[in-house]
């Protein structure tokens, strides 16, 4: 299967619209090792288009771990449940910044999304707290209101 080549115009209406961070952990672009990329919310393996509503900016870590799915199954109720999708959810509404800079759920799309995307992870959790301060940035804050 081939990927879709993505204009600099629509790269850029991402990057912008998500203010450089990534949209499922809320990490800052120039605070990752890796930077980020744009992530088909809706794989292309799926049918999803390359469009701006089916685009989001997402750090290397995430991405790799989303890959190409869009559910996955929430052990607190065994349901297949579908992940956080940027274009149409609030962060707030699915997550929380908790202590020592854990991801909380308070669905169960954030559950699975936490889960399935390693959001909790020891080194996700020592990246964020090793940015002492940088995390969330400004506009991490904005999504977490």
């Amino acid at each position: 299967m081939s990927v879709t080549y993505v204009t600099v115009e629509l790269r850029q209406l991402v990057v912008t619209r998500a203010e450089a961070i990534c949209e499922y952990c809320l990490i800052a672009e120039e605070d990752t090792f890796f930077g980020c990329e744009l992530d088909h919310i809706i794989s292309e393996k799926h049918g999803g288009p390359t469009s701006a509503e089916n685009l989001a900016f997402a750090c290397v870590a995430c991405n790799q771990m989303k890959g190409s799915d869009i559910a996955s199954i929430d052990w607190e109720t065994g349901e297949l449940t579908r992940l956080y999708h940027p274009r149409t959810d609030k962060w707030s509404d699915h997550f929380w910044l908790g202590t020592d800079l854990l991801l909380e759920a308070r669905t169960a799309i954030g559950r699975v999304t936490i889960s399935l995307l390693g959001l909790n992870q020891p080194d996700r959790v020592l990246e964020r707290q090793t940015l002492n301060r940088r995390y969330p940035s400004a506009a991490a804050k904005r999504r977490m209101e």
